[in-house]
């Protein structure tokens, strides 16, 4: 885990961080022997600290093993009579292609329709990114986030829009740099073609 926090006396941000000591000196002595298998040298100055420093990065970006997307959303659940569409667009997303391990990066677009319940519109996106920082594929990623919303909320219907280019196809094998992946997944009211038609179109405002 990583946290910032401010020293008022100072005046300036002090990082502080949190990491499973054991698992960050395993992950550094294997990331030290890739190195070596690169044809680098490890030991030198430019390197010396880069194992460490990457076995960091890894539990970071695939903290999502760590948390669970069922008990984010009902940290914050409310009873609400709204039967309407509720919309969260535009969340980033930082996930790891499971295939080559490198980032797929884009946007979710996520929608329900509450039964009865509603939940913090914050908690929508942190399921999001709970999923996403994992290893994954944009297709069982899609699929992840829709299934816990409709299984936590059990909503009238979920909807869930990814867009997102994959460094897999742009920094290597095919290089297409301009290439964009889109998955969708959606239940309930959701698979009638004019409810999922208006959240296609309400996703697809530009917001002013």
């Amino acid at each position: 885990m990583k946290y910032t926090e401010l020293d008022d006396s100072e005046e300036f941000y002090r990082k502080v961080e949190y990491y499973n000591k054991t698992k960050t000196e395993q992950l550094s002595y294997h990331y030290k022997e890739i190195l070596k298998l690169l044809g680098e040298d490890p030991d030198r100055e430019g390197l010396v600290k880069t194992p460490y420093r990457v076995a960091k990065a890894m539990q970071f970006m695939t903290r999502g093993y760590h948390e669970n997307p069922e008990e984010i959303l009902r940290s914050a659940l409310f009873k609400e009579d709204y039967r309407q569409m509720v919309i969260v667009k535009n969340i980033e997303i930082y996930s790891m292609c499971e295939h080559h391990m490198l980032p797929f990066i884009g946007q979710a677009h996520v929608a329900y329709i509450p039964n009865g319940y509603i939940t913090g519109l914050s908690k929508i996106a942190r399921v999001v990114e709970a999923f996403s920082r994992r290893l994954q594929v944009q297709e069982r990623l899609t699929n992840d986030i829709k299934n816990c919303i409709q299984n936590t909320l059990n909503p009238l219907g979920v909807a869930v829009v990814i867009e997102a280019q994959h460094m897999c196809m742009m920094m290597r094998g095919v290089q297409k740099q301009n290439s964009v992946t889109t998955t969708s997944d959606f239940s309930g009211a959701f698979e009638k073609l004019a409810t999922r038609e208006e959240f296609i179109r309400l996703i697809s405002n530009k917001f002013h």
